[in-house]
């Protein structure tokens, strides 16, 4: 579908270099580095089990050991707990440095953590109560449930916890709709809100100020980022910037491209290979943000996303009419130029994965080479403006279409380690940017290391989370 196209004077048309309006440079972004961050956490958690530590020469017997076992990965769990809502807080610096991608990673890593620490913490607490009380399991567990400080919170937020695991179940998650799955991990917050007032009820932080206020700070500072960056910094930009559907062009039967125009979009200051998330104002669509990578570079005056229809969300973008209202949550991603090393890069698309690289394909500075790979010759989107930008840098294309029919001018090219070094000569001294579907995205990945490439110049993102 198309609408009322924007003054083509300023529109970025497709395949053609357009005059951007000069802007004042933008000093560098700021980019945590992966392995300070995992140092910072893993010191934290030294702290936050310090007193616990200190006391392990004093316990004795079998109830003793099993209490300190349950402050301990109480202690654990509590601290994890925050840390996994910093993780997701949408830090710009994190998101930057480490990668939206590997961040969800490491949240789901240390869910399965946090839930399995929690499970444990209860189990410790139980049996040394048990132990202690003398009395029989079943009174003993109702009546610390019921009379216990603070426990019944405990108990519902262990519950609501566990529920959230169980729905992560990658079996489970995949028979769910993503924004179902997206917003029952809101109960996460309930869950940590319910548990807090039992952590500050441990002996750890009975006449503890110092623990205490390293708890209360962790807690407000990574609340206080939460708010910031996922509620008050998303509604400042809708009102700043005015983010409105400019135009959809269909690329093709099942992709479109959706041209966006508002005001102080420099501001933004989104780089080539950054997505969004994207909230549409329209019937149905509201009440969801979808991330899809910018397409082409970001100017003044217009953003471009290209989405292939394959879900609810992305096969309605097609009906959008020019003038939706737009809130754009970012720009996130670590796909971009900083990862860059190597005078000689390699881009390697496939399908819709091709629009993050379009725009750095544009951008990056040295010696670029693109490897565009797809099933059929009407998968090849945007090939137009490849084709121009290529010509105007002075670049290579390799386009690798599976089911040849004579029209593509590709061929096929088998994704083996070989069959990359024969197409790239020097391959193993690149820097590679890979992006495309989950099974061409493995499989091309093990073809560069076999080709020699080694993993840390291998740099991938992906939506899967």
């Amino acid at each position: 579908m198309r609408g009322a196209a924007p003054d083509s004077g300023t529109r970025p048309h497709a395949g053609t270099r357009t005059r951007r309006r000069r802007v004042p440079a933008r000093p560098p972004a700021r980019r945590a580095r992966p392995s300070l961050v995992l140092a910072l956490v893993y010191a934290g958690a030294v702290a936050a089990t310090a007193t616990c530590w200190s006391d392990l020469t004093s316990v004795s017997g079998l109830t003793g050991a099993l209490a300190w076992a349950g402050r301990l990965t109480g202690l654990l769990a509590g601290y994890a707990c925050a840390v996994l809502l910093g993780l997701m807080a949408r830090v710009p610096a994190l998101d930057r440095g480490v990668g939206t991608d590997r961040l969800a990673r490491w949240h789901a890593t240390g869910g399965r953590h946090t839930v399995v620490l929690s499970v444990a913490h209860m189990l410790f607490a139980v049996a040394a109560h048990v132990a202690r009380s003398g009395a029989g399991a079943p009174e003993a567990i109702a009546g610390l449930v019921l009379d216990g400080p603070a426990m019944l919170e405990a108990t519902v937020a262990l519950l609501l916890l566990v529920g959230v695991a169980v729905v992560s179940v990658r079996e489970v998650r995949r028979r769910m709709r993503y924004e179902t799955w997206h917003y029952l991990h809101f109960v996460t917050y309930a869950a940590v809100f319910l548990g807090f007032g039992h952590q500050l009820t441990g002996p750890d932080f009975a006449g503890g100020v110092v623990m205490s206020l390293f708890w209360y700070a962790l807690y407000v500072s990574v609340a206080t980022l939460l708010v910031w960056y996922r509620f008050l910094t998303p509604v400042h930009r809708a009102l700043r910037h005015g983010l409105r559907v400019a135009e959809v062009r269909r690329e093709s039967s099942s992709v479109v491209s959706v041209y966006l125009t508002g005001e102080h979009l420099d501001e933004l200051g989104a780089e080539p290979g950054q997505f969004f998330r994207w909230r549409f104002l329209a019937p149905g669509m509201w009440w969801t943000a979808n991330p899809y990578s910018l397409s082409a570079p970001a100017n003044a005056r217009f953003l471009r996303i290209t989405v292939k229809g394959v879900g609810d969300h992305s096969r309605a973008l097609a009906g959008l009419r020019p003038g939706t209202r737009v809130w754009a949550e970012g720009p996130y991603g670590a796909l971009t130029a900083a990862r860059r090393r190597r005078p000689q890069v390699l881009l390697v698309g496939g399908g819709v994965g091709i629009s993050p690289l379009r725009a750095l394909f544009e951008t990056l500075p040295g010696e670029v080479t693109l490897v565009y790979m797809a099933r059929r010759d009407e998968e090849l989107i945007l090939r137009h403006e490849l084709d121009a930008i290529a010509a105007a840098r002075g670049a290579t294309i390799h386009y690798t279409v599976d089911e040849l029919t004579g029209s593509s001018g590709g061929r096929s090219v088998p994704l083996t380690g070989r069959a990359l070094r024969t197409l790239i000569p020097g391959l193993a001294v690149h820097d590679v940017y890979l992006c495309g579907p989950a099974g061409m995205t493995v499989a091309a990945r093990h073809a560069l290391r076999r080709a020699g490439v080694p993993g840390r110049r291998i740099h991938v993102e992906s939506f899967d989370f």
